[in-house]
């Protein structure tokens, strides 16, 4: 286990400052935070992960890195913390600051409607289910949104809703791009004609609200959103290691994908199919490398993705430069779904799930916590109380009944004090 040198002592900790000496600033305990790491020694000799990595800051300092497992159990190759792992949904973030810069650069406002930037989009339908069967189409109450798109209010769905068959007809289903040989904004387009799963601003459907918003950063900045976040926010960050496809020079570093089976792991198929989800290693080495998929592209690791946390956390800036303002930040992360039911405990923001309040919740943790996850299974989350960023980065899809996201949560907090 790597752990930062201020760990040598039983805890880690940063002293308030002079204008805020009524705060405890709080500290981990080393010992206990040791807890994690033998659950997930556990969870690979058990058989019910191949392997993870887990790094967690506090203040930007790492105060607990390590690797557990293997990248290729067949291989008996060692899980390493530069590890590359497919991180899915985990990309929904980087998009949503994009679109957040072009809305500092006057380019766009949260209340566009969609079809403002793609025509395509200026009206779109519904499909609503008959009570005995089938569906009627009516037109949308109200344009979409930006602001639909960033908080999955749009009523946009993975191609699942009343009418599921024309999505699957048209060839559109699932979060899942990387085998396309056209890009994101050609099957884009095609959605606008299809009808969507809910009316928008009436409820939160999950689905590709963000691969929408992908297309219109490219629309506005006049750049593939590869290249967009690459010059504004990958390279800049120093996420050496994130991409939409991987670099044939690290396919030894990339993890490899497993699945939870009747009792026993499985290594998934190379590249895999749809099987509600894509279950496979996948097309990001091999594949045709043309669609960049905002809402669900992108590789990194766990080093690279806390540099992007802990911009968020630190309200835009990091190392002096600085990629949103504070205030931009604080609206990102700031509960806009209001009446729309959620989450017992939760709201959600302009990407990112938000904790409101913790009993209700019902798990370890603190209010105005942000974060998401993977299809993968990977996870992460931004404790601006604590001071912390969570990357917990694994490839096992489906996950089963595993629960080692949970008890990541409580290990952590266990060792706050």
């Amino acid at each position: 286990m790597l752990l930062s040198s201020a760990l040598a002592g039983s805890v880690v900790g940063v002293s308030a400052p002079a204008s805020a000496q009524s705060v405890q600033a709080s500290s981990l305990s080393a010992e206990r935070l040791g807890r994690l790491t033998e659950m997930l020694q556990a969870y690979v000799d058990q058989g019910r992960i191949a392997g993870a990595v887990v790094k967690i800051q506090q203040d930007g300092r790492d105060v607990y890195s390590e690797a557990v497992g293997w990248r290729d159990k067949e291989a008996r190759d060692p899980m390493r913390e530069d590890t590359i792992f497919r991180i899915a949904s985990q990309t929904k973030a980087l998009t949503s600051v994009a679109a957040m810069m072009l809305m500092e650069e006057g380019k766009l406002l949260l209340d566009d409607p969609v079809g403002k930037h793609l025509p395509e989009w200026s009206k779109t339908n519904v499909a609503v289910a008959r009570p005995d069967g089938g569906y009627d189409v009516v037109p949308a109450k109200r344009p979409i949104t930006i602001r639909d798109l960033l908080t999955h209010s749009a009523g946009i769905s993975y191609g699942s809703g009343p009418a599921e068959k024309a999505w699957r007809d048209a060839g559109i289903f699932g979060w899942y791009f990387a085998d396309r040989k056209e890009p994101v904004a050609s099957v884009v387009a095609r959605m606008a004609a299809l009808p969507m799963a809910a009316q928008p601003g009436e409820q939160f459907v999950y689905g590709y609200n963000t691969d929408i918003l992908g297309v219109v950063v490219e629309k506005i900045s006049g750049k593939t959103l590869a290249a967009f976040l690459d010059e504004r926010l990958i390279r800049p960050l120093g996420m050496k290691d994130t991409s939409f496809f991987l670099p044939r020079e690290k396919a030894a570093r990339l993890a490899t994908v497993y699945s939870a089976g009747a009792g026993a792991l499985r290594r998934a198929a190379d590249p895999g199919a749809w099987q509600n989800g894509h279950i496979g290693q996948g097309h990001y080495l091999n594949g045709p490398r043309v669609a960049h998929s905002g809402g669900a592209g992108l590789l990194s690791t766990a080093g690279d993705y806390s540099r992007f946390l802990e911009m968020l956390r630190r309200g835009g800036e990091l190392d002096g430069r600085r990629y949103l303002s504070r205030k931009t930040v604080e609206l990102m992360t700031a509960d806009h779904l209001g009446a729309i039911p959620y989450n017992p405990g939760m709201g959600f923001g302009l990407g990112f799930s938000i904790r409101e309040d913790v009993g209700v919740a019902g798990a370890p943790g603190s209010e105005s916590e942000f974060g998401w996850g993977g299809a993968y299974h990977s996870q992460y989350w931004v404790d601006p109380q604590e001071r912390l960023t969570i990357s917990y980065m694994i490839q096992l899809i489906p996950a089963g009944d595993v629960d080692d996201v949970g008890k990541l949560r409580a290990l952590l907090y266990q060792a706050v004090e």
